[in-house]
This record gives C-alpha cells, sequence and structure tokens, in this order.
C-alpha cells in the first residue's frame, strides 16, 4: 500500500487543520478586511503591515515567536495556566493558533480587495432605501464580496495545507496529534523512504495545481461576464 496509517493519519490531521483555520479566518479576517477596505484612519497602515506579516517573515520566525508567547513561561501561555486552560504547545489547539496567525493574510487580502471593489455607490443605494448597516452588509455586501470569499477560502485552506515551519515549531512532530503532512514528508526523507515521501509530496503537487487552476479558471470566468 504507498500510503500507511501514519500517512493516513497525517493527511486527515491536516484537512481537519486547515479547514478549521480556513473558517476561524473567514469569521475573524472578515471584519479586519472591511475595516481596512473602508477606513481612513492613520492606523490603517500598521495594521495592514502586521496582518501582513506573514508573507515576508521566515515561517520559522512566526513559529519561534508565538512558541515563546504560548509556552508555559510566555505571557499568553501564563494568562492561560492562570485560567486553567493549561498550555496549547506541542497540541492540535497550538496548531490552529500557528496556522490562523500564518495564513491570515491569504484570507484577509483577497477579502479586502473584493470589500474595496464594490465601491461607494451600492452603499449609498441600500442607505437611500432604509437599509441598517448590519442588512447592506449582508444582502449587499456579502453577495457583490463573493468572488473574494471564494478565494480567499481556496488561498486559506492551501496555504494552510502546506505549511511546515510554523506547525513544527509550536506543534513538534506528535503522530496523530501535531504531525501534518509536511512534517511526515520530512520524516520519509530523513529515513529515507523515498517512495513514501514521493507519494505524499506528489499528491501535495497536484493538490497545489488543482489549487491554482480553481483559482485561475475562476478569475477568467468572472473576466468573460465582465
Amino acid at each position: 500500500m504507498p500510503l500507511d496509517a501514519s500517512d493516513l493519519g497525517a493527511v486527515w490531521l491536516t484537512i481537519k487543520l486547515a479547514s478549521l483555520t480556513t473558517a476561524i479566518l473567514l469569521v475573524v479576517g472578515t471584519p479586519i478586511a472591511w475595516w481596512l477596505a473602508r477606513t481612513r484612519s492613520w492606523l490603517r497602515g500598521p495594521i495592514g503591515a502586521v496582518v501582513a506579516l506573514p508573507l515576508v517573515l521566515p515561517p520559522t520566525v512566526i513559529g519561534f515567536y508565538l512558541l515563546l508567547a504560548l509556552g508555559p513561561h510566555g505571557w499568553i501561555g501564563q494568562g492561560l495556566q492562570a485560567l486553567g486552560l493549561g498550555t496549547v504547545v506541542f497540541s492540535f489547539t497550538g496548531l490552529v493558533i500557528g496556522s490562523v496567525v500564518y495564513s491570515m493574510p491569504f484570507v484577509v487580502q483577497p477579502l479586502q480587495n473584493a470589500f474595496g471593489a464594490i465601491g461607494q455607490r451600492p452603499l449609498e443605494v441600500a442607505a437611500t432605501l432604509r437599509a441598517s448597516p448590519r442588512d447592506t452588509f449582508v444582502h449587499v455586501v456579502l453577495p457583490l464580496a463573493r468572488p473574494g470569499f471564494i478565494t480567499a477560502s481556496i488561498l486559506g485552506f492551501a496555504h494552510t495545507v502546506g505549511e511546515f515551519g510554523v506547525v513544527l515549531m509550536i506543534g513538534g512532530n506528535i503522530p496523530d496529534k501535531t504531525r501534518v503532512v509536511s512534517v511526515q514528508i520530512f520524516d520519509h526523507v530523513e529515513a529515507m523512504e523515498y517512495a513514501q515521501a514521493h507519494w505524499l509530496a506528489g499528491a501535495m503537487l497536484v493538490f497545489s495545481f488543482l489549487v491554482l487552476l480553481m483559482l485561475y479558471a475562476g478569475r477568467r470566468g468572472k473576466a468573460g461576464w465582465s
């Protein structure tokens, strides 16, 4: 069999991590993206830069500082222990936190671009019809920004699947708990199990190609309707 039980466990854990991370990022990232697209505050630049930091920082740097902050001696880790929640490093919860931070720009930026492309006119029309801000956002903004949500979901999921440095730093390499596909491939290569590494790496290659194909097909379809 090309993939053994540990490989399949890593695949399942990766899918679960990417799905949960994407869902959290859509909830957290939507208000951030809306604010960044609409505000004229001087804070827009600094906050936008903080959101985009994972695009330029090495994953190990992000993982290292998350490890310090979330560890038993970190300020977040100590707060969690004071609340009786224990530590989150080297756990699935830690993986989720690290993935949310690392994949944040891949969700926020497509949403921000989608919100910015809507313009002011649809919002003004909704206001003249006495729609509340909530109704305007739900019934006007969200449908118009649907392509941005699709792109953000695909990129957030795919980017989480491909993580290595962050998840290894904050989650370690615990089978069925924190060992995701990228770490499993690394383990196979270290053990010179190249055949199994080929199967997993090849699956990742096909997955990445299909993600890009979906994105480009979606953009071409959108252009065809414009």
